[in-house]
């Protein structure tokens, strides 16, 4: 049995949430451009209702971030990226289960929150 860590952030919206990270897995092509992963969080913002996050890495953001700064991300890195996406999300989505069940790393999301860690 996995006994997972359950955290909590409070977003701009009032909303307390709780969330765990669930895993990563490559991201599927319909949903994504090909190479992204997808990193999956359950998330609740009432203790009663629980859905999946999926916040896309998209693999062209990591090229491009890559060929900035001379070098590669290490997967702590990325997964401190995918994050602070997650943390924007619940920031400035009002709705998130209606609304930001999906979101995505671009290679402007990712240096900003690279940036913001000092990450360089």
């Amino acid at each position: 049995m996995t006994i997972r860590r359950m955290k909590t952030y409070t977003g701009g919206q009032g909303y307390v949430y709780q969330y765990y990270f669930v895993g990563k897995r490559p991201a599927l092509e319909a949903s994504s451009a090909p190479g992204a992963t997808e990193y999956v969080f359950d998330v609740t913002s009432d203790r009663k209702t629980t859905y999946a996050v999926s916040v896309i890495l998209q693999q062209h953001a990591l090229k491009s971030w890559a060929k900035t700064h001379g070098r590669a991300l290490t997967e702590a890195e990325e997964y401190a990226a995918v994050k602070l996406r997650l943390f924007k999300a619940f920031d400035e989505v009002e709705d998130m289960m209606a609304d930001g069940r999906t979101l995505s790393v671009d290679p402007a999301s990712l240096e900003e929150a690279l940036a913001t860690l000092g990450v360089d």
